[in-house]
């Protein structure tokens, strides 16, 4: 050890912590001391002086002419979420999402910029059209740039993630395949939700619900991202840059130029050249900068989600106080008796009185089916509200209160599940009178996936729940993309043409308003019925032109019918046709149906 210096201070040293301690045992190596100015001994003044003078200059680590500067691009991400720095920086806590969101992801790789520019091309040049296959061929680029960022954060794939984008890109194909814009619409959102899951990867209520929604937190730090990542390569490699934009201009010109002298040396080239080629005008170029900017920002949403995601399941729903066995059980055993003896009744309508009902209510058949339903409909959405409030303040002290829990609720649920089989006996009888339409169809859908859920909650009180949100979750996907494979306008069409063969009346007025996808099974009427539901599709049809990306399977199907067989005009023959207000009683009053 080296003697005290003659100048040094004689205050008395504080007592060694362990960590000194820990230095100073024997064998351990000594850290090197630190070069700066502020913590020089007396008589070292002059050692500095000489080494800025420049007579023995020592260089510095990490420094001189042979340590190689690394790339901004290539530098540690600084610590912690961008909203988190901010908010210490001016004195404040982090806000909640700050704190569900890990750190900030690395720098942007090659791999995720190429994907996410091809997307925001794709997007600008084939989305402005309509919607069909195109959809589904942005979202590769889309998903290649959220696989490609997860991959340089570290995140593995997990068979939940598989699950959902899987899902996500099968809804896709509803719109390249129906020609409907509601199937369509409820398809592209649940596509949207399950891909935000399949990037936050979130497991309870609050993530799954919450997660569906996950991407619109990321756009704005996606874009700033985004925007860091191609400035900090643009620094770094100018040269680069400028080259990679020369060899795209020349390759640009060289295919314009030479496509046009091939277009106009041969016909057959010039039409497979047009249908290919995005038919972008100048008159809508606003749109297409639209859709190239949504594009952008929704692949490096969807990247940035992949890289630091949003974790959902943070947010966590305390339980209510639990309440006494009695108070708890009593209320929900007296519903239990409600729905008993209002499915007593129904049995009893079943098996004989339905007549003597009809004649003391003095309703019509149509009337007391469509009456019922709704009302049953309502009592299945309630039924799961009460579930979900009686979950949380159920007794939860000992085994006892989970076997009374699940036996009071399992039998609410059986008897919801007769209540949910009654509703659709209900509308069984009012299609069977009146017809199919959009509407009913709708409703008899979400009556048969509630159904569905209140099994997946009976199995969830059997072997835990665990996975009963993913479980919904599912269903409900499940059931929006059988929703969109069936056609639904496909199957009112088909119903209504079998009623017509069974000397039942159709609705012409309302079958002409269906889309494309209708037109295999109006194809099959007699005239003029025939024409007259096909004369406004075939002119929708005619009027159209869209290219090959935006035209979906059952629009060609019915452009290549109506082409062999056209339909005919037949002006005002059309009106009133199909429809007799004797056998239609009760039609009219059909007021919830707005299509």
């Amino acid at each position: 050890m080296s003697e005290q210096p003659s100048g040094a201070n004689s205050r008395p040293e504080p007592p060694p912590s362990s960590e000194d301690a820990a230095k100073a045992a024997p064998g351990a190596v000594p850290p090197a001391p630190e070069r700066d100015a502020s913590s020089q001994m007396p008589g070292q003044e002059g050692a500095v002086g000489q080494e800025s003078a420049g007579s023995a200059s020592v260089p510095t680590q990490n420094s001189g002419p042979d340590v190689p500067v690394v790339p901004a691009y290539l530098r540690a991400p600084p610590p912690g979420d961008p909203w988190q720095r901010r908010a210490r920086a001016q004195g404040q806590p982090p806000a909640a999402l700050s704190r569900l969101r890990p750190s900030a992801p690395s720098a942007i790789d090659v791999a995720t910029l190429w994907s996410v520019l091809a997307t925001a091309l794709l997007s600008g040049l084939l989305l402005g059209d309509g919607l069909g296959l195109n959809l589904l061929i942005v979202a590769v680029p889309a998903a290649l740039a959220a696989f490609f960022a997860a991959r340089t954060a570290g995140r593995r794939l997990r068979p939940w993630t598989a699950v959902w984008a899987v899902g996500g890109l099968a809804l896709l194909a509803v719109p390249a395949l129906r020609d409907a814009g509601w199937p369509t619409f409820l398809a592209v959102v649940s596509a949207l939700s399950l891909g935000s899951l399949a990037l936050h990867g979130s497991r309870s209520w609050p993530g799954v619900l919450l997660g569906s929604l996950g991407l619109f937190p990321s756009v704005v730090p996606g874009l700033h991202w985004g925007w860091r990542g191609v400035r900090d390569r643009a620094d770094d490699s100018r040269g680069r840059v400028r080259t990679a934009v020369r060899t795209s201009a020349v390759a640009l010109v060289l295919l314009v130029v030479f496509g046009a002298l091939f277009a106009s040396a041969d016909a057959a080239f010039a039409d497979l050249l047009g249908s290919l080629t995005p038919d972008a005008s100048i008159g809508d170029s606003p749109w297409r900068v639209f859709l190239f900017v949504l594009g952008l920002a929704g692949a490096l949403a969807a990247a940035y989600s992949a890289a630091a995601p949003v974790r959902w399941d943070g947010i966590t729903l305390r339980p209510g106080r639990a309440r006494n066995r009695v108070e708890w059980a009593l209320p929900l055993i007296v519903l239990n008796l409600l729905f008993a003896a209002f499915i007593t009744l129904q049995l009893v309508v079943l098996l004989g009185g339905y007549d003597k009902v009809l004649e003391e209510t003095g309703l019509l058949p149509a009337e007391y089916a469509r009456q019922g339903f709704w009302q049953l409909l309502w009592a299945t959405v309630l039924t799961l509200l009460v579930i979900a409030l009686a979950l949380r303040w159920a007794p939860r002290s000992g085994p006892h209160d989970r076997t009374l829990v699940r036996g009071v609720l399992g039998v609410l649920c059986v008897l919801t599940l007769v209540v949910v089989a009654s509703a659709l006996r209900r509308m069984d009888l009012y299609v069977d009178a009146f017809g199919l339409t959009r509407l009913r169809i709708s409703v008899t859908a979400v009556e048969l996936w509630l159904g569905v859920v209140l099994v997946l909650i009976l199995a969830a009180g059997v072997f835990g729940a665990k996975l009963l949100p993913r479980a919904v979750a599912v269903s409900a996907a499940v059931g929006v993309l059988a929703f969109g494979l069936i056609s639904p306008d496909g199957m009112i069409a088909e119903q209504s043409v079998e009623r017509h063969g069974s000397d039942k009346t159709i609705d012409v007025l309302y079958l002409r308003d269906l889309s494309a996808d209708a037109v295999p099974a109006l194809d099959k009427l007699p005239e003029p019925l025939r024409s007259c539901a096909l004369e406004r599709i075939q002119r929708d049809l005619e009027t159209s032109d869209t290219p090959w990306y935006a035209t979906s399977w059952g629009e060609a199907r019915a452009r290549d019918i109506l082409e062999g067989h056209p339909a005919k005009d037949r002006g005002s023959e059309c009106y009133g046709l199909g429809r007799q207000d004797s056998e239609r009683e009760g039609y009219e009053e059909d007021s919830y149906d707005p299509y």
